[in-house]
Protein backbone atom coordinates (compact mmCIF):
# COMPACT_ATOMS: atom_id res chain seq x y z
CA UNK A 1 0.00 0.00 0.00
CA UNK A 2 1.38 3.29 -1.08
CA UNK A 3 0.66 6.82 0.41
CA UNK A 4 -2.07 8.36 -2.04
CA UNK A 5 -3.45 12.08 -1.90
CA UNK A 6 -6.59 12.19 -0.47
CA UNK A 7 -10.12 12.99 -2.48
CA UNK A 8 -11.17 15.13 0.70
CA UNK A 9 -11.06 18.65 0.15
CA UNK A 10 -7.84 19.26 2.31
CA UNK A 11 -4.76 20.46 1.71
CA UNK A 12 -1.82 18.15 1.75
CA UNK A 13 -3.88 15.05 3.13
CA UNK A 14 -2.56 11.79 2.51
CA UNK A 15 -4.81 8.58 2.08
CA UNK A 16 -3.34 5.06 3.82
CA UNK A 17 -6.18 3.56 2.61
CA UNK A 18 -9.21 3.56 5.12
CA UNK A 19 -6.78 6.09 7.24
CA UNK A 20 -6.56 9.71 5.80
CA UNK A 21 -4.18 12.23 7.56
CA UNK A 22 -5.07 15.75 7.74
CA UNK A 23 -1.97 17.62 7.47
CA UNK A 24 -1.51 20.43 9.63
CA UNK A 25 0.46 23.46 9.59
CA UNK A 26 3.68 22.75 8.86
CA UNK A 27 3.21 19.48 9.26
CA UNK A 28 1.84 19.53 12.59
CA UNK A 29 4.43 21.73 14.16
CA UNK A 30 3.11 22.93 17.46
CA UNK A 31 0.40 24.78 18.39
CA UNK A 32 -0.90 22.43 14.83
CA UNK A 33 -1.11 18.82 15.07
CA UNK A 34 -1.74 16.41 12.42
CA UNK A 35 -5.41 14.35 13.01
CA UNK A 36 -6.34 11.33 11.53
CA UNK A 37 -9.92 10.26 9.77
CA UNK A 38 -10.49 6.51 10.12
CA UNK A 39 -13.31 5.32 7.87
CA UNK A 40 -14.95 1.98 8.23
CA UNK A 41 -18.43 0.66 6.97
CA UNK A 42 -20.15 1.91 10.17
CA UNK A 43 -18.45 4.36 11.86
CA UNK A 44 -16.14 6.99 10.93
CA UNK A 45 -13.24 8.35 13.61
CA UNK A 46 -11.81 11.50 14.30
CA UNK A 47 -8.37 11.13 15.89
CA UNK A 48 -7.03 13.90 17.61
CA UNK A 49 -8.42 16.82 16.43
CA UNK A 50 -6.07 19.70 16.22
CA UNK A 51 -5.86 23.38 15.88
CA UNK A 52 -5.53 22.95 12.11
CA UNK A 53 -9.12 21.34 12.36
CA UNK A 54 -11.00 24.13 14.45
CA UNK A 55 -9.68 26.50 11.90
CA UNK A 56 -10.52 24.57 9.10
CA UNK A 57 -13.60 22.58 9.91
CA UNK A 58 -13.85 18.56 9.62
CA UNK A 59 -14.17 17.98 5.55
CA UNK A 60 -16.31 14.64 6.17
CA UNK A 61 -19.07 13.72 8.13
CA UNK A 62 -17.70 11.83 11.72
CA UNK A 63 -19.60 10.34 14.63
CA UNK A 64 -16.88 9.92 16.86
CA UNK A 65 -13.66 11.75 18.62
CA UNK A 66 -10.54 9.17 19.90
CA UNK A 67 -7.94 10.86 21.67
CA UNK A 68 -4.45 9.41 22.20
CA UNK A 69 -4.43 11.91 24.92
CA UNK A 70 -5.63 14.92 26.56
CA UNK A 71 -3.57 17.93 26.02
CA UNK A 72 -4.58 21.41 24.62
CA UNK A 73 -3.38 20.66 21.75
CA UNK A 74 -4.80 17.22 20.83
CA UNK A 75 -8.65 18.69 21.32
CA UNK A 76 -9.13 22.18 19.65
CA UNK A 77 -10.82 20.89 16.96
CA UNK A 78 -13.91 19.32 18.73
CA UNK A 79 -15.05 22.66 19.23
CA UNK A 80 -16.89 21.83 15.65
CA UNK A 81 -18.48 18.78 17.10
CA UNK A 82 -20.07 19.55 20.44
CA UNK A 83 -22.38 16.61 20.59
CA UNK A 84 -20.50 13.77 19.41
CA UNK A 85 -19.10 11.24 21.85
CA UNK A 86 -15.11 11.49 22.78
CA UNK A 87 -12.88 8.41 23.87
CA UNK A 88 -9.90 8.48 25.50
CA UNK A 89 -8.00 6.32 27.99
CA UNK A 90 -9.16 5.97 31.33
CA UNK A 91 -6.20 8.04 32.90
CA UNK A 92 -6.65 10.88 30.81
CA UNK A 93 -10.61 11.40 31.49
CA UNK A 94 -9.28 13.46 34.35
CA UNK A 95 -8.78 16.38 31.65
CA UNK A 96 -12.15 16.22 29.59
CA UNK A 97 -14.02 16.97 32.98
CA UNK A 98 -12.88 20.30 34.02
CA UNK A 99 -10.26 23.06 33.39
CA UNK A 100 -9.11 22.46 36.84
CA UNK A 101 -8.43 18.75 36.02
CA UNK A 102 -6.50 19.52 32.90
CA UNK A 103 -4.59 21.91 34.85
CA UNK A 104 -3.33 18.82 37.60
CA UNK A 105 -1.93 17.10 34.70
CA UNK A 106 0.63 19.55 34.04
CA UNK A 107 1.47 20.64 37.18
CA UNK A 108 2.73 23.92 36.75
CA UNK A 109 3.98 27.11 39.15
CA UNK A 110 0.68 29.11 39.83
CA UNK A 111 1.82 32.23 37.79
CA UNK A 112 2.43 30.20 34.56
CA UNK A 113 -0.83 28.37 35.50
CA UNK A 114 -2.42 31.32 35.45
CA UNK A 115 -1.43 32.19 31.86
CA UNK A 116 -2.14 29.01 30.81
CA UNK A 117 -5.34 28.90 31.84
CA UNK A 118 -6.42 31.61 29.47
CA UNK A 119 -4.35 30.35 26.62
CA UNK A 120 -5.66 26.79 26.57
CA UNK A 121 -9.52 28.61 26.64
CA UNK A 122 -8.74 31.39 24.27
CA UNK A 123 -6.65 29.91 22.03
CA UNK A 124 -6.85 26.32 22.09
CA UNK A 125 -11.07 26.31 22.98
CA UNK A 126 -11.10 24.31 25.71
CA UNK A 127 -14.39 23.42 27.36
CA UNK A 128 -15.65 20.20 29.45
CA UNK A 129 -16.96 17.57 28.02
CA UNK A 130 -19.71 15.27 29.21
CA UNK A 131 -20.29 12.63 26.91
CA UNK A 132 -16.73 10.88 27.56
CA UNK A 133 -16.37 7.47 27.43
CA UNK A 134 -12.61 5.37 27.91
CA UNK A 135 -11.07 3.06 26.80
CA UNK A 136 -7.97 1.04 28.47
CA UNK A 137 -4.99 -1.31 26.69
CA UNK A 138 -5.77 -3.53 24.40
CA UNK A 139 -9.04 -2.30 23.76
CA UNK A 140 -10.68 -3.16 20.44
CA UNK A 141 -13.18 -0.90 18.05
CA UNK A 142 -14.85 -2.41 14.98
CA UNK A 143 -15.77 0.45 12.51
CA UNK A 144 -17.35 -1.58 10.07
CA UNK A 145 -14.30 -4.17 8.23
CA UNK A 146 -11.51 -1.51 9.92
CA UNK A 147 -10.59 -1.99 13.17
CA UNK A 148 -9.03 0.48 16.34
CA UNK A 149 -6.84 -1.41 18.43
CA UNK A 150 -5.71 0.85 21.11
CA UNK A 151 -2.04 0.47 22.67
CA UNK A 152 -1.42 2.00 26.01
CA UNK A 153 1.99 4.21 26.11
CA UNK A 154 2.48 6.10 28.99
CA UNK A 155 4.73 7.77 29.91
CA UNK A 156 3.97 11.49 28.15
CA UNK A 157 0.58 11.70 30.03
CA UNK A 158 -0.76 8.29 32.06
CA UNK A 159 -3.36 7.39 29.09
CA UNK A 160 -1.05 8.51 26.30
CA UNK A 161 -1.70 5.54 23.45
CA UNK A 162 -0.93 4.64 20.55
CA UNK A 163 -3.39 3.11 17.61
CA UNK A 164 -2.99 0.84 15.26
CA UNK A 165 -4.97 0.17 12.11
CA UNK A 166 -4.24 -3.25 10.47
CA UNK A 167 -6.11 -2.48 7.41
CA UNK A 168 -4.51 0.69 6.68
CA UNK A 169 -1.10 -1.13 7.93
CA UNK A 170 -1.12 2.17 9.77
CA UNK A 171 -0.39 3.12 13.76
CA UNK A 172 -0.36 6.32 14.90
CA UNK A 173 2.01 7.61 17.34
CA UNK A 174 0.35 10.58 18.89
CA UNK A 175 3.45 12.68 20.61
CA UNK A 176 5.65 9.79 20.58
CA UNK A 177 6.88 12.34 17.97
CA UNK A 178 10.11 11.02 16.94
CA UNK A 179 11.59 14.61 16.57
CA UNK A 180 15.59 15.51 17.43
CA UNK A 181 13.81 17.58 20.46
CA UNK A 182 13.05 14.06 22.21
CA UNK A 183 10.33 12.60 24.49
CA UNK A 184 8.43 15.20 27.19
CA UNK A 185 8.22 13.62 30.15
CA UNK A 186 7.90 16.89 32.39
CA UNK A 187 4.42 16.87 33.31
CA UNK A 188 2.67 15.99 37.08
CA UNK A 189 0.91 12.83 34.75
CA UNK A 190 4.48 12.19 32.88
CA UNK A 191 6.98 9.25 33.68
CA UNK A 192 10.44 9.07 32.44
CA UNK A 193 10.26 5.55 33.76
CA UNK A 194 6.84 4.64 31.57
CA UNK A 195 8.04 6.49 28.69
CA UNK A 196 10.90 4.60 27.84
CA UNK A 197 9.07 1.16 28.60
CA UNK A 198 6.48 2.42 25.96
CA UNK A 199 9.38 3.58 23.72
CA UNK A 200 10.22 -0.68 23.60
CA UNK A 201 6.22 -1.08 22.96
CA UNK A 202 6.34 0.75 19.85
CA UNK A 203 9.40 -1.14 19.02
CA UNK A 204 7.02 -4.09 18.36
CA UNK A 205 4.33 -2.50 16.30
CA UNK A 206 4.11 -3.85 13.09
CA UNK A 207 2.73 -1.17 10.65
CA UNK A 208 4.16 0.12 7.24
CA UNK A 209 3.22 3.78 8.13
CA UNK A 210 3.79 5.68 11.76
CA UNK A 211 1.94 8.81 11.87
CA UNK A 212 3.24 11.24 14.16
CA UNK A 213 0.91 14.24 15.59
CA UNK A 214 3.78 16.72 15.69
CA UNK A 215 6.79 16.99 13.09
CA UNK A 216 7.31 14.18 11.71
CA UNK A 217 4.08 13.44 9.76
CA UNK A 218 3.98 10.10 7.97
CA UNK A 219 6.71 7.84 8.59
CA UNK A 220 6.61 4.88 5.84
CA UNK A 221 9.06 1.66 6.10
CA UNK A 222 9.30 -0.07 9.61
CA UNK A 223 12.68 -0.36 9.28
CA UNK A 224 13.34 3.62 8.38
CA UNK A 225 10.42 4.00 11.85
CA UNK A 226 12.86 1.81 13.98
CA UNK A 227 15.96 3.94 13.11
CA UNK A 228 14.06 7.23 13.85
CA UNK A 229 12.52 5.71 17.29
CA UNK A 230 15.94 4.49 18.15
CA UNK A 231 17.35 8.16 17.80
CA UNK A 232 14.11 9.56 19.68
CA UNK A 233 15.04 7.25 22.76
CA UNK A 234 18.68 8.14 22.37
CA UNK A 235 17.83 11.89 23.36
CA UNK A 236 17.08 10.44 26.98
CA UNK A 237 20.21 9.28 27.31
CA UNK A 238 22.08 11.85 26.04
CA UNK A 239 20.39 14.18 28.61
CA UNK A 240 21.14 12.05 31.22
CA UNK A 241 24.77 11.69 29.98
CA UNK A 242 25.30 16.07 29.62
CA UNK A 243 23.95 16.05 33.19
CA UNK A 244 26.70 13.29 34.51
CA UNK A 245 29.40 15.45 32.67
CA UNK A 246 28.08 19.13 34.14
CA UNK A 247 28.32 17.23 37.72
CA UNK A 248 31.70 16.27 37.59
CA UNK A 249 31.71 19.46 40.02
CA UNK A 250 29.23 19.92 42.87
CA UNK A 251 26.05 21.36 41.47
CA UNK A 252 22.60 22.24 42.83
CA UNK A 253 19.10 22.00 40.77
CA UNK A 254 19.40 25.64 40.20
CA UNK A 255 22.67 25.20 38.66
CA UNK A 256 21.02 22.26 35.91
CA UNK A 257 18.67 25.06 35.38
CA UNK A 258 20.57 27.47 34.18
CA UNK A 259 23.16 25.56 32.24
CA UNK A 260 19.73 23.93 30.61
CA UNK A 261 19.19 19.82 29.47
CA UNK A 262 16.54 20.32 27.32
CA UNK A 263 16.04 23.36 25.71
CA UNK A 264 18.55 26.06 24.38
CA UNK A 265 19.90 29.05 25.79
CA UNK A 266 18.31 31.27 23.38
CA UNK A 267 14.55 29.79 23.78
CA UNK A 268 12.57 31.94 26.10
CA UNK A 269 9.29 30.43 27.18
CA UNK A 270 7.54 31.07 30.04
CA UNK A 271 7.53 26.96 31.17
CA UNK A 272 11.41 26.34 30.48
CA UNK A 273 12.47 27.14 34.22
CA UNK A 274 9.62 24.48 34.92
CA UNK A 275 10.76 22.05 32.47
CA UNK A 276 14.33 21.96 33.35
CA UNK A 277 13.66 21.90 36.93
CA UNK A 278 11.58 18.74 36.31
CA UNK A 279 14.36 17.29 34.22
CA UNK A 280 17.40 17.68 36.83
CA UNK A 281 14.98 15.98 39.19
CA UNK A 282 13.85 12.99 37.67
CA UNK A 283 17.43 12.29 36.32
CA UNK A 284 19.38 13.65 39.31
CA UNK A 285 17.01 11.20 41.47
CA UNK A 286 17.11 8.32 39.47
CA UNK A 287 21.47 8.58 39.24
CA UNK A 288 21.45 9.00 42.96
CA UNK A 289 19.34 5.44 43.42
CA UNK A 290 22.06 4.29 41.10
CA UNK A 291 24.80 5.18 42.39
CA UNK A 292 26.29 7.18 39.41
CA UNK A 293 25.52 10.29 41.20
CA UNK A 294 25.47 11.47 44.86
CA UNK A 295 24.18 14.29 47.69
CA UNK A 296 27.87 16.20 49.03
CA UNK A 297 26.18 18.84 50.57
CA UNK A 298 22.28 19.83 51.41
CA UNK A 299 21.20 20.64 48.19
CA UNK A 300 24.22 19.99 46.03
CA UNK A 301 24.59 16.61 44.03
CA UNK A 302 28.58 15.07 41.82
CA UNK A 303 28.69 12.53 39.77
CA UNK A 304 30.67 9.90 41.58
Amino acid sequence: MNPEVSKFDWPDALALGPVTVLTGLEKGKYPHGNSLIVTGDDDVVLIDPSLTVAERGVPVEVNKIFLSHVHEDHIPGMQQLPELPVFCHEEDAVGLSSLDGLMSMYGLPDLVEKNFRREVVNDFHYSPRTNVSTFTDGSSFDLGGVQIQVIHTPGHTKGHSAFLIPEARTAYLGDIELSGFGPYYFDACSSLESFEWSLDRCSDLEAEHFVTFHHKWVISGRDHFLAMLNEFANVITKRELALLRFLKEPRSISDCVAHRFVYRPSVDMQFVDHVETSCAKLHIARMVKDGRVTEVTNGKYRAT
